[in-house]
């Protein structure tokens, strides 16, 4: 049940941020779910592997190289899925970068 709820939390967090940036399109909040889920399989299955390749460029660029990765994933989803577009890396590392805000300040609610 809880799974669940974190899914269409993060539906609605996927949602709200398409609104806020313009290079972000979804078509519904129904999408907006799969794309949630979409991310999360990716974050749990691709971005391990990626993230190890790519560790002496993180290495070196102090960690910064990961809003990189953390854009891949959402360009990977969006290639995936007709119905969410992304119009280029800096909308997909600033989507990254808006869903890990949002998800801080959920967790941070949702612990007390």
């Amino acid at each position: 049940m809880r799974l669940l709820i974190t899914l269409l939390v993060n539906g609605l967090l996927v949602y709200l941020a398409a609104a806020i940036l313009p290079g972000i399109a979804i078509d519904g909040y129904f999408n907006a779910i799969i794309v949630a889920l979409l991310l999360g399989i990716a974050n749990f299955l691709v971005r391990p592997v990626l993230f190890l390749l790519t560790l002496p460029i993180t290495i070196l660029t102090l960690g910064l190289f990961l809003f990189f990765v953390n854009g891949a994933m959402v360009l990977l989803v969006d290639s995936l899925l007709s119905s969410f577009t992304v119009d280029g890396w800096f909308w997909a590392i600033a989507f990254s970068i808006i869903m890990s805000v949002f998800n801080l300040f959920f967790e941070n609610k949702e612990a007390k």
